[in-house]
């Protein structure tokens, strides 16, 4: 399941969907197509907000109001981390459950974010790196992996704040909660 679905499974019923995402980054058009994809798949409408700069982002949620969009789900960009807060802010102030990529977001105040498991990660590189520098390995010979463990963080009080129940089905798939 990945961060739309479990948007989806935290606001039940929504079908229109804000994405907020940056042109500048190189990889949000792919990850944006994915998403695009799996809204398709559910029957739902997206509603694309691209933003470039923080000084947007006030423009972007009147847009986003604009389009009825009942939900949030921000792609993580250098850009919206350093304003982590002030977007957590914003969708608060909108009334808009947000979905989030690293837990830093949902620190400062975003509802909830979905992305692997940094440990399991930096343990899986360690072991790239004993091949490559212990037993001189190419870099090359070595296989592309994907993550395999995520994890699920939700913020309690924003779910308060904007008076969302968080289904007990979620809370169970929960790896941490922030109270």
């Amino acid at each position: 399941m990945g961060q739309l679905e479990l948007l989806r499974a935290v606001v039940p019923g929504v079908t229109r969907v804000a994405v907020l995402w940056n042109p500048a980054n190189p990889w949000h058009p792919a990850a944006l197509q994915r998403v695009r994809t799996a809204m398709q798949a559910m029957g739902g409408h997206l509603v694309e907000v691209p933003v470039r700069a923080p000084d947007e982002l006030e423009a972007a949620f009147a847009s986003i109001t604009a389009a009825h969009a009942a939900a949030l789900l921000s792609l993580s960009d250098p850009m919206t981390f350093s304003h982590r807060a002030r977007l957590a802010a914003l969708a608060i102030r909108h009334r808009l459950p947000s979905m989030h990529g690293v837990e830093a977001y949902v620190e400062a105040g975003g509802l909830a974010s979905y992305w692997p498991n940094d440990a399991a990660m930096q343990r899986r590189l360690a072991t790239y790196v004993v091949r490559i520098l212990g037993q001189g390995a190419k870099p090359s010979d070595l296989p592309v992996e994907q993550p395999t463990q995520f994890e699920l963080v939700i913020n309690l009080k924003t779910a308060r704040e904007l008076a969302t129940q968080v289904p007990s089905s979620v809370m169970a798939r929960a790896d941490r909660t922030i109270q």
